[in-house]
């Protein structure tokens, strides 16, 4: 079940969708919203990760503003206050612990996945991290991969202009170098930016996406311990 809620921000109060499992979950999940802002297709996301057993909190990184027009889109990403966005990320970790996650996660989508590797940076007791198609745009946003604790599973599509192969096999090798062992990265053959959304039929491949959300819940489920995944 889902409900928007406030929560703690490290000062100050941040907002975002929280999804409950049917049973009491001590796994959590902070689902980070592509740069349209917290829209249905993020709910539906976090949903589908209660239903099998995670606790998830999907931050609104714009607090309220949404768009569905790319310029649009752009602007907002681009406007973010990324000191704000630091606070509203790790006070969603700090809050899954407070509802007694013992074990965090994080997933993210285009400029989602490229704050969740910043996150993991930000918060080293992250327990795993899985960018799909990740854009970091933002100097201020680069991760230290230094600091990385979690295990990394990425997932990006092969014709993505802006995060393909190459850029792929250069995370990881960055990451490998940055002593980040447990790293495992995905990518799907003749997949476009965003293959994992299906409100955007232009870019939407069944194919990937089923094959993703397969590796990808394995993954959470052996990493952070979902006690009672389901259907």
């Amino acid at each position: 079940m889902g409900e928007l809620i406030t929560y703690p921000s490290n000062g100050a109060a941040g907002e975002g969708w929280l999804d409950t499992p049917f049973e009491t979950s001590t796994a959590g999940l902070v689902v980070i919203q592509e740069w349209w802002g917290l829209n249905g297709n993020v709910k539906e996301i976090a949903s589908r990760f209660s239903n099998r057993g995670f606790l998830a909190l999907a931050p609104d990184l714009y607090h309220g503003e949404l768009t569905a027009e790319p310029d649009e889109a752009q602007k907002l990403m681009m406007a973010l206050d990324i000191g704000r966005a630091a606070k509203d990320l790790t006070g969603a970790v700090d809050e899954l612990q407070r509802r007694g996650c013992t074990k965090v996660g994080v997933i993210g989508f285009c400029m989602g996945g490229g704050l969740a590797l910043w996150l993991a940076s930000l918060r080293s007791d992250v327990a795993a991290v899985a960018p799909f198609y990740g854009l970091i745009p933002w100097e201020a946003a680069q991760p230290d991969y230094g600091n990385v604790k979690a295990a990394v599973q990425g997932h990006y599509g092969e014709n993505d202009d802006s995060a393909g192969p190459a850029a792929v096999a250069e995370l990881e090798s960055t990451l490998r170098a940055a002593g980040v062992s447990d790293v495992e990265m995905f990518v799907y053959p003749g997949a476009q930016h965003a293959f994992f959304n299906d409100t955007r039929p232009e870019v939407f491949d069944a194919e990937a996406s089923a094959l993703a959300w397969d590796r990808v819940l394995d993954f959470f489920t052996d990493k952070l311990g979902a006690t009672n995944p389901r259907s």
